[in-house]
Formats: C-alpha cells, structure tokens, sequence
C-alpha cells in the first residue's frame, strides 16, 4: 500500500463549494472536452482507482493529485448512481463540443429558423418566429439575436418539463450531515429557476459575442472571397466561448444549494421542527 492517506473525501469536489471560484475550478474540471479523448484502458483504469480507494485500498504509488484526476475522469463517463459508462454525447465532457455544434449551426443559419426549429419545443418555435417577423426590417444584426431568444424560451419551457416529476413531488432535502430530512417542491422550484438561469447565462456569451463579430467579418473581403469559412468560423467563435462560459455558469449556484426551513412547504417544516427544532437550514442537489 502507497503513502496516500485513506481519509481524502472523494465523495465531494475537490475545491471549496461555497467560493464561486471553488465552483468554477470544479466545473472546469468536469466540463472538461479533453476527457472525451480518453481511450477505454483510461477510463478503466481511473474506476479501478476510484473504486479501490473507496473500498480502503490505495493503489502503489499514487499520489493524491493522481488520486483527483482519477476520481474526476471516473465522474465525467460512469453514472455516479449506477455506475455504468454514460454514452458519450451525454457526458459533461461532451457539453462544450455538442453545444459548439448546435449553437454555432443555429447562429449560422438563422435565416432558415423555421426549418431548424421544426423538432424544438412550442414555445421556442413561437419566440423564433414572432421576433423574426418583428426583425425583418431592422439591421441584420438585430436578427443575429433571434437564436439566442428561441434558446432562453426553450431553456424556460424545457427544463421545468423534463423536471416535472419534481414539482409533483419534491426533491429530498437533507441536513447539514446528510440525513435527508423529507422531499420538498419548493426546493425542486429554486433548484429548477437556478438551473435555467445557469443555462441562458451559458448561451449567453455564445450567442451574443459571435454574431457582433461575424457582422462585422462578413463585410470584409477576406470573408466575401471566402464564404465557405463563415460557419467553421462561426462554430469555433462559439467553441471558444462555451469553454469558459459553460463552467463558470455551472458554477454561478453552489451544486449541494441550501433554503431556510421557514420556506419549506408547512407539513415539512413542521416534521423538521418536530423532529430537530435546531435545524435552520435545509440541503439539496439543484441537478444540471
């Protein structure tokens, strides 16, 4: 057995979460695209690693930035609660790349909104269109914008949708130690508005940086000779973005959030009271 003490908790990230700096260190770390590009021997051996140390054997040798690495690249491809290898565009690794893709096509072909939108939601459709219509006669840039519009909308009516279950039911909350304490719905309310808001803010550098600066490309003549450069352009301009914006976005609200017990729903808080009247503050996992 190694040196490296059996004591580091890898339950939890590695840097300080209640600093929005700790946050972001973390979420550059698991947003990470070059994680992609590990090989399956990698992956392996990085659960191996994990899965040892949590069983209390350390591996030869390893030290504990080792150890972090590992635990990082087991977290960004296998299911934290079944532990099966997550499939590769629905990894956190793969956010940047897959929304580097989407994004950059939507603000590269935004003339064709009708066409691109016809598999995205009600609400989107609806916003897309009607702020085109509206744009028509005002400066091409004006209607650059319209993509970032469609996606806050679809950001509003999609995650509240895909999350429903948890405003039937409530989300577990938890004390300061862990034990869950009941489920609350106006926990799984906070958590979902931090979630959206994390989400427009992602797409907001993204869809707004790119366009102001191919506008001005496009009236250049290197751009005019070269068209076919416009949406690789495009597409990278919005890589470059998402890079940074996707992490410190993530990390704009603590991932274990906390509510006052005096917002808990009535019977909860009273079941809290009843059973810890010391209890102030209640845990969640806001979710991504």
């Amino acid at each position: 057995m190694g040196d490296l003490p059996l004591d580091i908790n890898i339950q939890r990230p590695r840097w300080d979460q209640s600093t929005f700096l700790g946050r972001a260190r973390h979420f550059f770390t698991v947003t990470d695209p070059r994680n992609l590009l590990l090989s399956d021997d990698q992956l392996e051996a990085s659960r191996n690693i994990v899965q040892n140390y949590r069983a209390g054997v350390a591996t030869p040798g390893l030290t504990e930035d080792q150890l972090w690495r590992a635990k990082y690249v087991y977290d960004s491809a296998f299911h934290p609660d079944t532990g099966e290898k997550v499939v590769l565009i629905g990894r956190m690794s793969a956010q940047v790349p897959m929304n580097m893709t989407i994004t950059g096509c939507m603000l590269t072909f935004y003339r064709q909104l009708g066409t691109a939108y016809v598999s995205a939601t009600t609400g989107a459709v609806a916003t897309a269109l009607g702020l085109k219509s509206l744009t028509k006669h005002l400066p091409p840039l004006v209607g650059r914008f319209v993509p970032f519009a469609a996606v806050a909308a679809a950001n509003c009516i999609n995650i509240p949708l895909m999350r429903q279950r948890e405003l039937q039911v409530g989300i577990p909350v938890t004390d300061e130690a862990g034990q869950r304490l009941g489920h609350s719905v106006t926990a799984a309310k906070q958590g979902i508005f931090q979630v959206v808001i994390s989400r427009i803010g992602m797409a907001i550098p993204a869809m707004a940086i790119p366009p102001v600066i191919m506008n001005t490309l496009e009236k250049k003549d290197f751009l005019k000779r070269r068209p076919w450069l416009g949406a690789p352009l495009q597409v990278g301009l919005v890589g470059f973005c998402l890079v940074f914006a996707t992490p410190l976005c993530c990390a704009l609200f603590p991932q274990r959030s906390s509510i006052h017990v005096t917002r808990l729903e009535p019977e909860l808080r009273a079941q809290i009271q009843a059973q810890n009247p010391s209890i102030e503050v209640a845990y969640y996992n806001k979710g991504l």
